[in-house]
């Protein structure tokens, strides 16, 4: 049996070039979302004969600025983020994307993001069984296991929320503080509260 040579981005598990082109042949403006340890980031790009060219990007970082002191690679905050990333893609007059996930599937994070922006106003082909609901995006699992946690043992529930903690967001508030902060970013874009 002979060797067969493949290219190195898929020797790497880094490309799937039969998504890459079905965007490519498609023309597709598309949105990549990235989680890492610590946050998310959300790029609406543009596939072009010299590159791929970034048409808008949000970070998690950038929650900062509207308030956001919960995690930046939550639920919440992936939604946020593509909630912040459809209103720059809108502003800049971008209607519609699809998601490209490469080889990753496609989490309940992503789709939180994807669920974001699509509230922005940007069209994209997902079923709404896979995206989450409103309960988990904005956060109402962590108030339960904040409160479970508390009703059994205060040290855990301390030692499990101490980041949150010491920014000053009480687990239990997690919820008025996400439509806080997502009443922000709408202000920010002049769509008021929502």
């Amino acid at each position: 049996m002979g060797y067969i040579s493949t290219l190195k981005r898929i020797r790497e598990g880094k490309t799937d070039y039969r998504k890459r082109k079905a965007i490519l042949v498609g023309r597709h403006v598309f949105a990549s979302i990235r989680i890492s340890n610590e946050n998310v980031i959300v790029q609406i790009t543009k596939a072009e004969v010299k590159g791929d060219r970034v048409l808008v990007s949000a970070h998690s970082r950038e929650l900062l600025k509207y308030g956001w002191r919960g995690s930046r690679k939550s639920m919440p905050a992936c939604y946020l983020v593509g909630l912040l990333a459809g209103k720059k893609a809108k502003a800049k007059g971008i209607d519609s994307c699809i998601i490209y996930t490469g080889l990753r599937g496609f989490t309940s994070r992503i789709a939180a993001c994807t669920k974001g922006l699509i509230d922005a106003g940007l069209k994209i082909p997902v079923d709404d069984d896979s995206l989450p609901s409103e309960d988990m995006i904005m956060g109402r699992h962590i108030v339960d296991y904040a409160n479970l946690l508390k009703s059994h043992d205060t040290n855990v529930y301390n030692k499990k929320f101490s980041a949150l903690i010491a920014r000053g967001l009480k687990p239990e508030d997690y919820i008025e503080h996400f439509k806080d902060v997502k009443d922000n970013i709408l202000r920010s874009f002049g769509d008021g509260d929502s």
